[in-house]
This record gives structure tokens, C-alpha cells and sequence, in this order.
């Protein structure tokens, strides 16, 4: 399946430093025809550089985007399935349940088809999405809460939440670090911040270098484990479980090689894609 993307128009573009550790150092590593991404040389974070400004790059979200996400919902509800599974989430989440008002905000939520199935379990569900016709879509169709814009523009109280999920959304971002202060923020004392995202230092980047298929422009980061976990720990969190998966792209081998191959990039780390699951310290 083809990852949705678009090429920049004539977008406002700024300057930036790294997300991570602050520097200006960086080396061009990429390259595409449109966009340009680096490595800072101090902490190792992939970068696009310059950056369109947020309000140009959300505007990308429109209804051809709201068509591939439609058509793909099935088909990433079953990852996200698995994400939650592999974090074991029903164990932490039996705790987190009885809680006052124990919500679950997922921040992406594209359609609403995971928070249509997460309300089932007794969780009051919110979503944030950014693409005006899938929030009305799963607002209407699902019947669920959804603000459509970014989640600082949605001015959530504080401590509203016992979890915080979003599945592919921190790499589109343009101050991932704001977004990361603005969970903890929002998330109650104990509660769970889950996020999956491309993983830059699987064996999928290290091989195919700028022809890896998250180097796109809607990508404004990528991540490796280091880099993610330094931002979200360095933003009050504590890690406390991770898993990647994907070892070959499929059609890429053999199905038994490909099997083989996707069992040891979760075993050692070395996946196409990563899920980090961090809590926020009990007062």
C-alpha cells in the first residue's frame, strides 16, 4: 500500500533547529526533487529543512486525502490492533479504566475506527484530526467526539485524559516537542502516551537510504528509537515499553523469508515502523 503524499506547493517555509537537542549542525542526506531532509550531526535526528509553516502544511489534508483514509480504514485499524497489542495495552488499561472519567484521545484519528471500537470497553473516546471531511465523517457515521484542527488548538483541560494515542501522526508535525508537552499536559498523573511512527534506524532506512518509503514530503521528521525516546523523556515521560516490526516489504521475498524476517526485527529492534508507550509520573 502506497503511502499518501503530497509535494509542496507554494508553501511558507521557515527555518528550524533540531527538535531534539536544540543544534543548528546538520548534513544533507536526502535529497528529492522538491524537499531536502538532513541528520543533525550532534544527536542523529532526521529532519526536513527549511519546513512549510503548520497552517500551510495542514491544508495537504483535504478530501483526496480523506479518500485514501476512507479507503485504507480497515486495514489500519488492524495495525493498530496489533500496536496496542504488542504493548500489551488490555493489561495497563484494566487500571486505567477505573479512574474518574477515564477518556482516550487519539490524535490522528483519521475516520474514528479505533475510537468506535475503544468506546466499547467503558472508555469515554475523543479524537483529533485535522482533515475537515474525516472528522465530519467520524463525528456523523461514528458518532464520535471530534475536533477537527490540532490538538493545541483544541485546549483540552488539563489532566483530562488517562491516555493519549496517536499511530503515524508526530513524524507530519512541525514542533513534535510541542506536541509532546502539550500530552503531558493533558494527560492524568499515571496516564499513557502511545505513539507509532516510521522507525529511521530500521533496516528498511538503513538499506534503502532516500528511496525508503517514509522519505516523503509530508514527513516532517523521522525518528529512530534514540531520537524518539530522548524527546519524549526529556519532556517528563518514562518509557516504559517499545516494539518494532516490519524486516522486509512484502513482495520484496519469499513469504517464509519475509515471516522470518519480520520476526527478528521484532525481536531485535531493527523494524520498519516503532511503537513507544511512555507513562506520566503518578503525583
Amino acid at each position: 500500500m502506497k503511502t499518501f503524499s503530497k509535494d509542496p506547493g507554494n508553501e511558507n517555509k521557515k527555518e528550524i533547529v533540531c527538535a531534539v537537542c536544540g543544534s543548528s549542525h546538520r548534513k544533507a542526506v536526502w535529497k528529492l526533487s522538491s524537499f531536502t531532509f538532513y541528520r543533525c550531526t550532534d544527536c542523529g535526528l532526521y529532519y526536513q529543512y527549511p519546513q512549510p509553516v503548520q497552517k500551510d502544511l495542514t491544508t495537504r489534508y483535504d478530501d483526496e486525502y480523506f479518500s485514501y483514509e476512507l479507503e485504507n480504514e480497515g486495514i489500519f485499524f488492524q495495525l493498530m490492533l496489533k500496536t496496542l497489542k504488542d504493548i500489551s495495552f488490555d493489561r495497563y488499561s484494566a487500571h486505567l479504566l477505573k479512574q474518574k472519567d477515564p477518556g482516550f484521545l487519539d490524535v490522528g484519528c483519521a475516520t474514528g475506527m479505533l475510537l468506535e471500537h475503544i468506546r466499547t470497553f467503558g472508555w469515554n473516546v475523543y479524537g483529533v484530526e485535522v482533515c475537515p471531511s474525516s472528522a465530519v465523517y467520524g463525528r456523523k457515521t461514528r458518532k464520535v467526539d471530534i475536533f477537527n484542527g490540532t490538538l493545541e488548538d483544541a485546549s483540552y483541560p488539563d489532566e483530562m485524559f488517562s491516555v493519549v494515542h496517536s499511530s503515524h501522526l508526530i513524524e507530519h508535525l512541525t514542533d513534535p516537542a510541542g506536541f509532546i508537552k502539550e500530552v503531558y499536559r493533558i494527560l492524568k498523573p499515571g496516564g499513557l502516551f502511545i505513539t507509532t511512527t516510521p522507525n529511521a534506524s530500521g533496516l528498511q532506512a538503513v538499506i534503502n537510504g532516500k528511496r525508503w518509503r517514509s522519505v516523503i514530503a509530508d514527513h516532517m521528521y523521522l525518528f529512530s528509537l534514540g531520537t524518539l525516546r530522548t524527546l519524549i523523556e526529556q519532556n517528563g515521560f518514562s518509557l516504559f515499553a517499545w516494539k518494532t516490526w516490519g524486516g522486509i516489504p512484502r513482495g520484496a521475498a519469499p513469504e517464509m523469508i519475509k515471516r522470518g524476517a519480520d520476526k527478528l526485527a521484532k525481536k531485535f529492534g531493527f523494524g520498519d515502523v516503532m511503537v513507544l508507550a511512555a507513562r506520566k509520573p503518578e503525583e
